[in-house]
């Protein structure tokens, strides 16, 4: 089916672009979306508990976000920006974007001003990428590093200072805490963006959610920078999509089988895309005591069907986003109807000036 990119495209104020995150992570709002009777609601998020039930299971992303944003002069005292990817070999070895890439040739060395670490260029690829070799003054790696001076990673449309200053150690210090859910394994740091529908969630909030039944079930997918890729070809279906690594441990797995004690919500599309494309590739099924490791290819945009989600979580997403095509697949499944939908469930959030984006507020579609 062709479907113009256009479509996906709608005019939003700046001001609603939200640059910090609510003052506690469950007082943002929630528009909730009843797709049989086709109707919205608004409310908060620590009004969820009304929406779900005992046996419902949440499946959730527990991708931890790296603080991947290093700062760090040439030798000619130039600053250099770094952005650490994924490793390519071992822990010394990355790839990373940096700034100026035209100054920072194969070649090129750059290190931090208390020489922490050190960095060489040692190839530059097609996407504009970097593969650089670190060597940091202790000999741990990388991560422990970027974990003591990195900045978050966050989106380009939350502004902060290119570079760090005394006075916005308070606020580097809030985006370390809050561009992180409380269920993230920090033992697993492979998202450069963080899975933004699970920000809302409390420690306080599972434990009711729990307490009345519902379980949980955790995947982690590498969420990459392609998730903030706009799609620029004019028809949706020539945009290249992004991969990204995913794993699902055996007990979500079996989670994922029917017969199913209640629904599968999906909190974030990155859960959703991790399960679909799992069971999508699922033939030969592996042993219940199996993790299972791919890379998710998958495009979802309408008039998809889906396999392994009834109800969503989300944030409100970029125009133009594969991510705005896959909610509006989710909302009508096997048509194409929710483009227009969407657009019109947007319009609503826009003039009750719901926040979006990152920071922003929720979307419940049940």
């Amino acid at each position: 089916m062709s479907l113009a990119t256009d479509l996906f495209d709608y005019e939003l104020p700046p001001r609603l672009i939200a640059q910090t995150p609510a003052e506690r992570r469950d007082q943002s709002r929630l528009l909730v979306v009843d797709r049989a009777a086709r109707t919205i609601a608004h409310h908060r998020f620590t009004d969820l508990p009304q929406f779900v039930r005992a046996g419902d299971t949440l499946f959730r992303n527990n991708a931890a976000v790296l603080p991947a944003r290093l700062h760090a002069r040439r030798p000619t005292g130039g600053q250099v920006e770094c952005f650490l990817l994924r490793p390519v070999d071992g822990a010394d070895v990355w790839r990373c974007l940096i700034k100026p890439g035209r100054r920072l040739p194969v070649g090129a060395t750059f290190a931090d001003e208390a020489k922490v670490f050190a960095a060489t260029v040692l190839a530059k690829e097609a996407d504009g990428s970097a593969i650089v070799r670190f060597v940091t003054a202790d000999g741990q790696p990388i991560t422990a590093v970027a974990n003591r001076l990195g900045d978050v990673p966050l989106p380009p449309y939350i502004e902060r200072p290119a570079e760090r200053k005394s006075g916005d150690e308070e606020q580097r210090s809030k985006d370390l805490e809050r561009y992180q859910t409380v269920y993230a394994d920090r033992a697993r740091q492979v998202a450069v963006a963080a899975p933004t529908a699970g920000l809302h969630f409390t420690s306080e909030l599972l434990t009711a959610l729990a307490g009345q039944g519902v379980r949980f079930a955790d995947v982690t997918l590498h969420v990459g920078l392609g998730t903030f890729q706009p799609i620029a070809t004019d028809n949706v279906a020539d945009h290249a999509i992004h991969r990204e690594i995913y794993e699902i441990p055996a007990a979500t797995r079996s989670a994922l089988r029917p017969p199913l004690p209640g629904r599968r919500i999906a909190v974030g599309t990155t859960t959703v895309r991790t399960i679909e494309d799992y069971l999508a590739r699922v033939g030969a099924d592996l042993p219940d005591d199996a993790t299972w490791t791919a890379e998710a290819d998958i495009f979802i945009y309408p008039p998809r069907q889906f396999r392994g989600v009834d109800a969503l979580i989300t944030n409100f997403h970029q125009p133009r986003s594969t991510l705005l095509c896959l909610v509006a697949a989710f909302l009508t499944p096997g048509s194409a109807d929710g483009v227009e939908w969407i657009r019109q469930i947007y319009a609503e959030a826009i003039a009750r000036e719901y926040r979006f984006f990152s920071y922003g507020d929720a979307m419940l579609i049940l």
